[in-house]
């Protein structure tokens, strides 16, 4: 199990909110989230949902996400390699806010089609 990283911060009125977006800060990692509460996903099948993201970015993405007990990396020894990407329950615990901040964005961007 991938040891947690934990950002020691001092509490002042609004350090959750700070807890939460240095867990979930870096362009790809609340997207990966959320394509990842749909279910498990292999390495490929979520650059696929991103083509805009390289691979080497995903890959340190997705080893921070990891490292934060938010996603688990499951390697299958065989021939050729797969390895599954899911959330952990600390992970899928932030489904609230990544939904939240979509339906947020989506209505965000139905504004600027209006405007």
């Amino acid at each position: 199990m991938p040891k947690v990283r934990h950002k020691r911060l001092d509490c002042s009125p609004g350090c959750a909110v700070e807890g939460v977006l240095a867990l979930i800060d870096g362009k790809w990692k609340g997207v990966v989230l959320y394509h990842l509460l749909s279910g498990t996903l292999r390495f490929n099948e979520i650059r696929r949902r991103l083509p805009n993201v390289t691979q080497r970015m995903l890959t340190n993405q997705l080893r921070e996400l990891e490292a934060d007990g938010l996603v688990l990396r499951t390697v299958f020894a065989q021939v050729p390699p797969r390895v599954d990407y899911s959330l952990t329950a600390r992970g899928r615990s932030l489904e609230p806010v990544i939904t939240a901040l979509k339906t947020w964005g989506d209505a965000h961007l139905e504004l600027e089609k209006a405007a």
